[in-house]
């Protein structure tokens, strides 16, 4: 079974994906939001290409660990994520997930324009590595 780690903002959808053993962690894309339906049908084929059992949400918190208002948007979607596709949705703690994206991409000398584009996939697969090696 394969794992769908998400990293949902207010304009994009950072995702990755687990291998079929569920060991590694790899960003596949980011989903430009436009509407709840497109979302979810953008997340639908993937869901059906890479042949999903579960999804693993990065659940933002502030750096006290407490849940701020961006947490609740989040469980709603998550909430519209196991309506849609029935599937189980697991959150994991994304704090600092972003930032360690950042500081992989700098390693990799990928330029600032680039790193714009794909910093919410890499973000994550950070999350949904997190999650993995969690396990």
């Amino acid at each position: 079974m394969r794992i769908l780690g998400l990293d949902v903002g207010e304009r994009t959808i950072g995702v990755a994906v687990s291998d079929p053993l569920g060991l590694t962690a790899q960003g596949v894309g980011v989903i430009r939001r436009q509407s709840l339906k497109a979302d979810l049908a953008e997340l639908g084929k993937l869901v059906q290409e890479y042949s999903v059992g579960k999804f693993v949400v990065g659940m933002p918190r502030r750096t006290d660990g407490s849940y701020g208002p961006e947490a609740e948007k989040v469980r709603a979607f998550a909430r519209k994520l196991e309506g849609e596709f029935h599937l189980p949705v697991e959150y994991w703690d994304e704090r600092f997930s972003t930032a360690a994206a950042e500081r992989i991409l700098l390693e990799g000398d990928v330029r600032r324009a680039k790193r714009k584009q794909v910093i919410d996939k890499v973000a994550a697969a950070v999350i949904l590595q997190a999650y993995l090696d969690g396990q």
